[in-house]
């Protein structure tokens, strides 16, 4: 026999119960034949289905009661039980497990310790609670005035068919005033206080009368249901609602004012380009067009214009000349994903029946157009250009020339031209136009 196992009646009692001592056990009643068995665990840790809950009211009176499950028999087993003593787990050893006036810290873990006396020896059971701590509803009264004329009326709250409470300690009661009526010397006013220390559901699934008893008239009565009140809506939600539009706004401003940014990083530095092929052979097709002020571009600036497109950007250009002929010109269109058109001082440009057909080839071709104009064009307007210019000007995207300030590669001027150019076909390449019967459309 094991040391600290006691044997009564049916019962086997462990005094020190350790891993040890879990197995299977078999006993039997009367003769041997009789067999049965149980199984025992021993668990070093506390298990979530040996914890005792325990729910209280913050503010309110609360106690935490020592589980009595499994006790030993003291009477017959001649063990003698000592103080218990509580525990709060992260915390210290309570004095009481009486709280007068609870608080919502005070929720946690609770361990009570049984110590037992036998033989010499003290041997403990340990049990868990759990306190769990509601916050403390407001109150809520609800007032029954009635007018009585004599000393035998009275005013008082039924609960269905039961009286109400007027014990203050009840966590429903009805409590009572009366006053003298002012300019009535005969008249009392009686209020019938309803008091709710705080609503619950069961409250909610009962009629609430309040009734005038009187010795000289019919009773008067009336009779109201709770009902549970909308819950406004939430701070919190509210608040991240605003969070929210305010970040999608903030993000809107931001993609907008670095839009252009933006795109032009993820085909640089991510190396975006266009996947779907439109069988166009070219980037982009740079046509000339006379410029009514000497603020165009001149030869360098046209040559830099093709250079830095070509060979920093990595675009395929078609490259126009003004001698050539108009079939040229409409094949590069054909060929071409977008259209610039670059001012200048010294070309004469592309005479006006040109530009007609221009306009019609890319509306029907969908190629982008973007229109390179001057400062000075900005001040005296687009009525000075050719009417078939003003036509393609307000067809496509303006980008303004500003002379010596346009050059560096870091202007505005090259991110807006780059931006309102489509994306690259594929990876940089230089291209040109395969030499044509036309020896004037240098492509």
């Amino acid at each position: 026999m094991w040391k600290g196992v006691l044997f009564h009646g049916r019962s086997l009692v462990i005094l020190s119960a350790s891993v040890n001592h879990q197995g299977n056990y078999s006993c039997t009643l009367g003769n041997a034949s009789r067999l049965s068995w149980f199984s025992l665990m021993v668990y070093t840790t506390v298990q979530e289905e040996t914890m005792y809950p325990k729910t209280c009211v913050a503010q309110e009176a609360c106690e935490l009661s020592c589980p009595d499950a499994n006790l030993p028999d003291k009477s017959i087993l001649n063990i003698t039980s000592k103080d218990i003593m509580w525990h709060k787990e992260g915390g210290s050893s309570l004095k009481s497990s009486y709280f007068s006036r609870v608080k919502e810290n005070d929720h946690g873990v609770y361990t009570c310790t049984r110590p037992y006396l036998y033989h010499g020896q003290i041997y403990n059971m340990t049990f868990t609670v759990v306190l769990k701590v509601n916050p403390k509803g407001s109150p809520k009264v609800i007032d029954c005035e009635a007018l009585m004329y004599s000393e035998y009326e009275e005013v008082f709250w039924l609960s269905g068919d039961s009286f109400v409470d007027t014990n203050v300690s009840a966590s429903v009661y009805y409590n009572y005033t009366r006053q003298p009526i002012e300019n009535d010397t005969e008249g009392i006013k009686m209020t019938a206080s309803l008091v709710f220390k705080k609503v619950s559901e069961e409250d909610l699934s009962k009629n609430y009368t309040c009734k005038l008893e009187s010795d000289s008239q019919p009773s008067i009565f009336v009779t109201i249901t709770l009902a549970q009140k909308a819950s406004p809506f939430p701070h919190y939600l509210a608040l991240s609602i605003v969070i929210i539009v305010v970040v999608i706004v903030g993000a809107a401003l931001v993609y907008v004012k670095l839009k252009m940014d933006i795109t032009l990083f993820l085909r640089d530095t991510l190396a975006c380009y266009s996947s779907i092929s439109d069988g166009k052979s070219y980037d982009a097709f740079l046509m000339s067009y006379k410029s009514d002020t000497d603020a165009g571009l001149n030869e360098d600036d046209r040559k830099q214009l093709e250079s830095v497109l070509e060979e920093t950007f990595g675009y395929s250009l078609c490259l126009y000349r003004p001698e050539s002929v108009a079939e040229a010109v409409l094949d590069c269109i054909e060929q071409s994903r977008a259209l610039v058109l670059v001012p200048t001082s010294s070309d004469p440009g592309p005479e006006s029946g040109l530009l007609s057909a221009i306009h019609e080839a890319l509306a029907e071709q969908q190629t982008r157009l973007v229109f390179i104009k001057t400062e000075a064009t900005d001040v005296s307007g687009s009525d000075s250009l050719p009417e078939a210019l003003q036509l393609l000007g307000k067809a496509g995207d303006c980008v303004t020339w500003k002379g010596e300030s346009s050059r560096p590669l870091s202007s505005s001027f090259w991110k807006q031209l780059r931006y309102h150019l489509p994306a690259l076909q594929r990876a940089p390449k230089m291209t040109r136009l395969p030499q044509t019967a036309i020896e004037d459309a240098n492509c």
